[in-house]
């Protein structure tokens, strides 16, 4: 993958880089090793997560890519639910666990807030039966506006002591959010952040997606004036894609139909403004893809624990989770899933054991999104010159604009923040150059 040219249309594939080596790459012939290492002490003192999946959604977004389900009902619900406690049950008496607490948990999706306040309360004791959050940097929640209600946001708030809820906005025009299969409308963001506000949550954060189908620009400006008026703690903004199994890109490959999606340059343009109204009204860049209002108050600790090395156990089906220096993802299909588990067994489905070298990959392109890099950071950890390393690929990007190199550090220009991802695969070795990233 090269850097994306200024006119290239948004074609079906997947641009958003979240590990390294590539997931298409992982293999369940790993899993004999993984099972060694999860059986294993941890090997250091590096932080630990908590990753929980809640795979289901009231309705599927025509631009999702993730393992989710519509159409359940309670039972299948519930099952899944006592499913991802025994889950969590096995993993804490995982020897990799070691007495570390966790520093940070995630609740994703799907849709965490598909859950009623009578299951997310069952959720939280069955948990605590096994382990505690009580003491960690962040709990984090994922929600969709529309499924909230004041009684489950308080107990977000006072039962699984929730510190950062992050609220899939992606856009407040109705027309928009309807053509792009988003189940709430904009009537449910704004009920839903009376609650928020009123529940008092230290760390709110607002999902944006730039170019979503049909996005103009006269709308989009109105979503960050909309946002700005709100006034989260932070803003997290994506840049539309299409991976290979959403339905948009089902569309294209089999009809052969064009792109319904802005090009790369356009979703740049758009983010770019946004970055500029944001810093405006006193907001700060974190990242390729979010600002932070306080930089004192939100830290964002899953992601910086996460793309410095950090061990994630990873609950629920095809969730994505790293531990005594391997990788691991759970079984991807529900049936073998609950089956697995329900038999007394992890549910694991493929895995990696990365080299040195790769290790070094991924965390230096990960760390890369916040657009600066430290040099003694891998000098000290590595034992590496990162840009001696990749000098060629370094110079280049300089050419082109995307970066400065500094004595210290290197540091990405506006430009090389806004198509970051795209910078990414040049730092990949020969053999997952070309391969296909999912």
């Amino acid at each position: 993958m090269s850097s994306t040219s200024k006119d290239e249309k948004t074609e079906v594939g997947s641009v958003f880089i979240s590990n390294y080596p590539p997931y298409s790459q992982w293999n369940a012939e790993a899993l004999d090793q993984v099972r060694e290492r999860l059986n294993s002490p941890p090997q250091n003192d590096s932080p630990l997560g908590l990753y929980l999946h809640i795979p289901f959604c009231r309705k599927r977004c025509k631009f999702c890519y993730f393992k989710v389900f519509t159409d359940v009902n309670a039972a299948d619900v519930q099952r899944y639910v006592d499913a991802l406690c025994n889950e969590i049950s096995m993993v804490s008496k995982l020897p990799v666990m070691g007495d570390r607490p966790f520093r940070f948990v995630y609740f994703g999706g799907g849709t965490p807030s598909f859950l009623s306040p009578k299951q997310l309360t069952k959720l939280a004791d069955r948990l605590r039966e096994h382990i505690t959050w009580d003491g960690a940097e962040e709990v984090t929640f994922e929600c969709e506006p529309g499924t909230l209600s004041e009684t489950k946001v308080k107990t977000l708030r006072e039962e699984l002591g929730v510190t950062r809820l992050s609220l899939g906005v992606e856009n407040f025009n109705d027309a928009l959010l309807e053509e792009n299969g988003r189940a709430h409308l904009s009537k449910q963001v704004f009920a839903a952040w009376e609650w928020i506000e009123k529940a008092g949550f230290a760390n709110v954060n607002i999902d944006l997606i730039a170019g979503m189908v049909g996005e103009t620009w006269d709308n989009w400006k109105d979503n960050i004036r909309r946002t700005i008026e709100m006034s989260p703690e932070s803003v997290t903004i994506y840049q539309m894609e299409l991976p290979f199994n959403t339905i948009y890109s089902k569309d294209m490959l089999g009809n052969h139909t064009e792109s319904p999606v802005a090009t790369w340059q356009t979703k740049r343009d758009w983010v770019d403004y946004a970055f500029d109204e944001l810093i405006a009204a006193g907001y700060k860049v974190s990242s390729g893809y979010t600002l932070v209002k306080d930089t004192g108050k939100v830290n964002f600790s899953y992601r910086d624990n996460l793309w410095q090395g950090a061990d994630l156990i990873a609950t629920g089906i095809a969730s994505f989770g790293h531990a005594g220096g391997v990788h691991y993802q759970n079984l991807p299909h529900m049936p073998q899933y609950l089956e697995t588990i329900e038999s007394g067994e992890l549910p694991l489905g493929r895995g990696y054991v990365p080299t040195p070298h790769q290790s070094l990959v991924r965390e230096m392109i990960l760390l890369l999104k916040r657009g600066h890099l430290e040099l003694d950071y891998f000098r000290d950890k590595f034992d590496t010159d990162i840009v001696e390393q990749w000098r060629e690929v370094w110079e280049s990007y300089v050419e082109q604009g995307y970066v400065e190199l500094h004595d210290d550090e290197v540091r990405l220009t506006r430009e090389g923040l806004l198509r970051v991802d795209s910078l990414l695969s040049a730092f990949f070795e020969p053999e997952h150059q070309n391969v296909r990233y999912t």
